[in-house]
């Protein structure tokens, strides 16, 4: 069974900040944490200036979890608190990836404090000429970079809320100046990298910093 990710974008909209974090922290995470099958729970906040500006993580032992009774448990038997925050969202984003790649460190010291989030969809035929860059060219350049962790390959299986790119890449650094290494410009400066972006049907770049971890 591959690994799964819970990918989740949410802007507080109307909520006021610190009741949504006050939320998220102790109640919204610890209860989906207590669902089995769900690992870990990474929250980041956008450090490029875009929306929406948060971003949980919730490792999975599979895709599957999501569909398990326990989890569906909470969305049919929501508190009143889970209710008045979700009405006040901007946005809610849900994704389920099922991981299909992992280079660099197999588990890290701990948490990266930065995260890039690469996702794009490539028109259909095409996915092993996007598969055949990351291993042939774009994953031995990224991780030849100082500081650069760890890559995750996913593939979506399912988007809850809105249309999703395809294909997610999650980078894990050890700092924002790891994008500003020379090295780093190399590996996204190349022919065979431009073709794949300049062929894809949609693409998404995000830049997260850490805020905390919980942990199951």
């Amino acid at each position: 069974m591959a690994a799964g990710l819970f990918y989740v974008y949410t802007e507080p909209g109307t909520v006021d900040e610190a009741e949504f974090h006050d939320w998220y922290d102790h109640e919204h995470g610890p209860a989906r944490l207590a669902v089995p099958g769900f690992r870990t729970l990474l929250r980041y906040r956008a450090l490029d200036e875009q929306k929406p500006t948060w971003l949980a993580l919730y490792e999975l032992d599979g895709p599957e979890v999501i569909d398990s009774p326990e989890y569906r448990a909470l969305g049919e038997n929501p508190s009143d608190r889970d209710r008045t925050v979700a009405a006040g969202l901007a946005t809610l984003d849900r994704r389920v990836y099922e991981q299909i790649g992992l280079n660099g460190l197999d588990v890290l010291p701990a948490p990266a404090p930065v995260v890039l989030a690469v996702a794009m969809s490539v028109p259909a035929g095409t996915e092993q000429e996007l598969a055949a860059w990351y291993a042939g060219e774009h994953i031995s350049m990224l991780l030849q970079v100082p500081g650069w962790q760890r890559i995750r390959r996913y593939r979506l299986t399912r988007s809850l809320d809105e249309p999703a790119p395809e294909f997610l890449s999650l980078h894990d650094l050890a700092g924002p100046q790891v994008l500003e290494e020379p090295s780093y410009r190399a590996a996204v400066s190349t022919p065979w990298r431009d073709r794949i972006v300049a062929s894809a049907v949609r693409r998404e770049r995000r830049v997260f910093g850490r805020r905390d971890a919980i942990e199951a």
